[in-house]
């Protein structure tokens, strides 16, 4: 079998992996090609290293509680590499009114779990409280998606959507929650308003069974986020490692996906053709659209209408004496309505080890996204001073950086608007009548890393699958 992978990110890396892995475990022969248009591997993935610190220009982490990138380490043999966050600094802080407000105590992205520290919080008003504890009473609402901010309006109220599940779902998602699905994002808090009726009532009972679930499971010695000891990349070097040299070509941009009788046939922009019995396509979805534009209009229109956000990091190095604030946590976000240019901050050299020198810290600034676009219009300069002037006001940072590195990312992150699940099944749907091909990546059920490898290595494996039949029947001799 003639397998060709498009797109060097994580999904297409975890795709090519488990088709050689798979391949190898089944018997079958496998020839791979990987094509990544960029000069490395990694796409958005990508640690740098300056005198000591350790950068990263993409995501720092993955979710250990979605299962699939950490099974992908340990088929690695790389386990022993991670790093959990520093669980003595476990906790966020939300600007308000000028100041940093740590988020309450068991406070769980969109409703609190613990009644004592939510009371006690100055980050709400009461009658913020009050409104948030109707939901103890209020009814359950419809079963049709709707939007994340509908959905905290009508549960919890206008502050719990302002103060906390907007910045919040802002650094997670870098989308407005009156956009965002939440059937796709956080299908979770659906069912728990179809199970218990109220969102804090049922947190609260989970979070009493929590000490008597959790000891000494299989998951406890991994914190919530995870990564490697050397950044991000490592995952990426490690990955890459294991595949044939041969099979990754990289600036090898692809323009066009076609077919030709039963093999399928890619164009690169060097004007090389490739054929193959099965393509795997990882590239951002408005990419995708315009490789298939000739093979399937309709599938591509239904690419070309996944909508992307924009957004760009500055990181600072200084000198641990020159911040003002304790940097006694992860990091803080930004609600919209503080009507800063910035959505967060993390306190990277605090949330995981070995991030800076001793003396030391690194701290990376998030700005742009669905709801603040306009600010990433102006000149890299200016990112960097407004960035700078922000950190002064709220973490009183003072006397000039030891370096600092600015990233963008133009149109990196998909949007999971309202009826994004729809258009998923209708993309799948278009998908059957194109067999050996397959789509993989951040566009379709799942942003993070952990998605992103799980849709990989299932892509991989169901195309090996479908092309076993007709290799057998070959190889028979009949």
């Amino acid at each position: 079998m003639k397998l060709i992978v498009v797109g060097g990110g994580i999904a297409g890396l975890a795709a090519a992996h488990r088709a050689v892995e798979y391949a190898r475990e089944r018997g079958r022969p496998l020839t791979l090609t990987l094509l990544e248009a960029a000069p490395r591997l990694g796409g958005t993935i990508q640690t740098e290293r300056h005198d000591g610190f350790v950068v990263e220009c993409g995501p720092d982490s993955f979710l250990s509680e979605k299962p699939w990138a950490l099974a992908l380490c340990r088929r690695l043999g790389v386990e022993g590499r991670l790093v959990g966050t520093n669980d003595r600094m476990r906790r966020s802080f939300v600007v308000f009114g000028g100041r940093l407000h740590p988020l309450p105590d068991g406070f769980q992205l969109l409703a609190p779990a613990r009644f004592g520290p939510f009371l006690r919080s100055r980050l709400f008003s009461w009658q913020g409280k009050l409104r948030m504890g109707l939901d103890l009473v209020l009814p359950r609402g419809g079963e049709r998606d709707e939007s994340l901010g509908a959905f905290v309006r009508r549960r919890l109220g206008r502050e719990a959507l302002e103060r906390v599940a907007q910045p919040m779902v802002a650094g997670i998602y870098t989308a407005d929650p009156d956009e965002l699905s939440l059937a796709a994002t956080m299908p979770r808090f659906l069912e728990l308003e179809r199970k218990d009726r109220s969102i804090i009532l049922s947190m609260w009972r989970a979070a009493r069974r929590a000490p008597a679930a959790g000891g000494e499971s299989s998951g406890a010695r991994w914190s919530l986020f995870v990564t490697f000891a050397d950044g991000m990349e490592e995952c990426i070097q490690i990955l890459a490692a294991r595949l044939p040299q041969e099979s990754i070509r990289l600036k090898e941009r692809v323009i066009e996906v076609t077919r030709h009788g039963a093999r399928w046939r890619v164009v690169t922009a060097a004007g090389s053709a490739l054929s193959a019995d099965a393509v795997i396509l990882a590239p951002e979805a408005h990419q995708v659209a315009r490789m298939l534009r000739y093979l399937d209009p309709a599938l591509a229109h239904l690419l070309e209408e996944i909508p992307y956000a924009s957004s760009a990091t500055v990181t600072f190095a200084h000198r641990r004496a020159d911040i003002g604030h304790p940097l006694d946590g992860f990091g803080f976000v930004v609600p919209q309505v503080e009507g800063r240019p910035i959505i967060a901050c993390t306190f990277s050299s605090v949330k995981y080890p070995g991030r800076a020198p001793a003396g030391h810290e690194l701290l990376r600034v998030f700005m742009g996204g669905a709801m603040n676009e306009a600010v990433l219009d102006r000149p890299d300069g200016e990112l960097v001073e407004i960035a700078r002037a922000q950190l002064a006001e709220l973490l009183g940072v003072r006397g000039e950086p030891l370096f600092v590195r600015l990233c963008r990312y133009p149109r990196a992150m998909p949007q999971y608007h309202v009826g994004h699940l729809h258009r998923v099944e209708a993309i799948e749907q278009c998908l059957r009548h194109h067999s050996g091909l397959a789509l993989v990546g951040g566009a379709y059920r799942g942003v993070g890393i952990s998605d992103c490898v799980r849709c990989g290595e299932e892509a991989a494996v169901r195309l090996i699958d479908a092309a076993a039949p007709a290799e057998d029947y070959e190889s028979s001799g009949s």
